[in-house]
């Protein structure tokens, strides 16, 4: 009695009132009222502590505090906790907390992990304490593996952002074709179309490397097949072929049965190389290769395609057309030869003031095919880096004279003009145009962007522009740490380079290219 009487004093004293005074349904009202208005007092401060608490949970597993199970990896001996292993990572949530897997019921569990992910499988597992973790070039890939194998999300993001990020780094330290081939085979798209684009862009560059061998042959053919791989000419792509396949035969014991499988495997990959945009002279000097004489039969075939529509024999080549892919091998590549290409530098580009352009006049073979003589065709190409300025000028029309007022293109531009005359036995022209830039990436100059576009040329359409060829702010404006643009090479980064291939294309030919 003498409690509740204190009670009633206390609660009149401080404005608190008993259950019973307060009308029915009125209780919670008055209750949430106060609630929001101490929710949105000026005197409210958000506190974040998070780095103290991140730094306690990591303390659990540095000091091994508390630890309710063990991971064992190739010996060594992990403690760790059941909750922070369960919230991390969807594997470890069902491996422990199912009850049909026996780990559930385990305090010591043996993982099977490789050499490599074994080596940095700490770092892994402390990453779960503290959301820090150090990759390079050598680690992403074990990180990588581990994080797909355990369904650890947000380490798989961190670790596809930094492979695409340093693909150029990858490819100088022999790690390319492994990241290719790793990511396209889990479904990283992304960094498995950055890899890919660099093998292609950068072959022979890639072909220099020693993990060229490691392609298998599948990932190798589809490289082979693309219209837009860049290389000297497709002898140059022949030769680094032949390269590959010296390393594989270096790999397997000669036997009747490995006998066989080189076999197939000279001529799978070799089906891809385009005899026919090999001149007859390069045709004829591939006699004296000794892959060639190996098999001679295969390769007399496929020379005998080349030597036929160099000679304009078209009609034998209708089972070859009627082929899967039959056209590719009359569709010429990427090829950076002086018969089909020139280099056109920007020098001191800091110092070109706006608007302005460089120009470069050169020429290029008019036809693929031998037969139709020596004819070239003459191009101008003009480069706007920095923007497109036209001038007020007049138009007259037959209503009078109209003003047209000047405008100014924010993009960068790159012009071809087809030059008369155009090939005597033609009335157009349809070739395919190529713009290869390069830049630098942790270091390593390549072509780093390629433009490609098929185009018909005549007396009524004779010029080609391509805009937005880059980024006009990430060439010209860039500020803070990125102040240097990627596209900008050279020793004092102060040049850019861009490569134009103009292909052209035959009857026969077909282009995958945007008209």
């Amino acid at each position: 009695m003498m409690l509740e009487q204190f009670g009633r004093m206390f609660r009149s004293a401080t404005g608190q009132t008993t259950r019973g005074s307060v009308p029915k349904g009125k209780e919670n009202k008055s209750s949430k009222a106060d609630c929001c208005s101490a929710s949105f007092t000026s005197e409210d401060m958000e506190i974040d502590n998070s780095h103290t608490v991140l730094q306690k949970i990591s303390m659990l597993y540095m000091e091994r505090q508390m630890n309710d199970i063990c991971l064992i990896v190739s010996g060594v001996e992990y403690p760790a906790h059941r909750l922070i292993l369960c919230a991390s990572s969807e594997v470890f949530q069902v491996m422990l907390m199912n009850p049909e897997w026996s780990e559930s019921q385990e305090s010591r569990v043996v993982l099977q992990e490789t050499p490599t992910c074994a080596a940095i499988f700490g770092d892994f597992l402390q990453y779960f304490y503290t959301g820090r973790i150090r990759i390079n070039h050598a680690t992403v890939m074990p990180v990588l593996s581990l994080a797909d194998k355990y369904n650890v999300k947000d380490l798989v993001k961190l670790c596809v952002e930094y492979m695409c990020m340093h693909i150029a780094h990858a490819a100088s330290n022999n790690q390319l074709v492994s990241w290719l081939q790793y990511t396209l085979a889990c479904g990283h798209y992304d960094v498995a179309q950055a890899c890919q684009n660099f093998v292609k862009w950068n072959f022979e560059m890639v072909a220099e490397a020693s993990d060229f061998g490691n392609f298998e042959p599948d990932v190798f053919i589809n490289i082979l097949k693309q219209n837009d791989l860049v290389v000297h000419d497709e002898t140059i792509l022949y030769n680094c072929v032949v390269k590959w396949l010296d390393i594989q035969q270096e790999r397997v014991l000669m036997n009747e049965e490995s006998a066989k499988y080189m076999e197939h495997l000279v001529m799978n990959v070799m089906a891809y190389i385009r005899f026919p945009m090999m001149s007859p002279r390069q045709l004829a000097e591939l006699l004296l290769s000794p892959l060639t004489k190996m098999y001679k039969e295969f390769f007399v075939e496929r020379m005998a395609i080349g030597m036929s529509f160099h000679s304009g024999h078209i009609e034998h080549l209708s089972d070859v057309l009627q082929q899967n892919g039959g056209h590719l091998l009359f569709t010429p590549r990427l090829y950076t030869a002086d018969t089909w290409s020139t280099l056109l530098s920007v020098e001191n580009f800091s110092s070109l003031p706006p608007y302005h352009a460089r120009t470069l006049v050169f020429s290029s073979h008019s036809s693929l095919a031998e037969h139709t003589g020596d004819h070239t065709c003459e191009w101008v190409v003009d480069l706007y880096p920095k923007g497109v300025w036209f001038k007020k000028f007049y138009l007259i029309v037959w209503q009078g004279t109209v003003e047209v007022p000047e405008c100014v293109l924010r993009t960068v531009r790159l012009s071809v003009m087809c030059k008369d005359p155009l090939p005597p036995f033609a009335a157009d022209m349809r070739v395919e145009v190529g713009i290869l830039i390069r830049g630098v990436q942790d270091g390593v100059e390549h072509v780093m962007t390629v433009i490609r576009r098929c185009h018909c040329f005549s007396q009524e359409d004779k010029i080609l522009n391509f805009d937005d060829l880059l980024e006009f702010d990430e060439l010209n404006h860039l500020t803070g740490n990125n102040s240097i643009s990627p596209y900008l090479v050279g020793k004092h980064r102060d040049v850019l380079k861009v490569h134009i291939v103009i292909a052209p294309l035959s009857k026969l030919s077909i282009s995958t290219a945007v008209k």
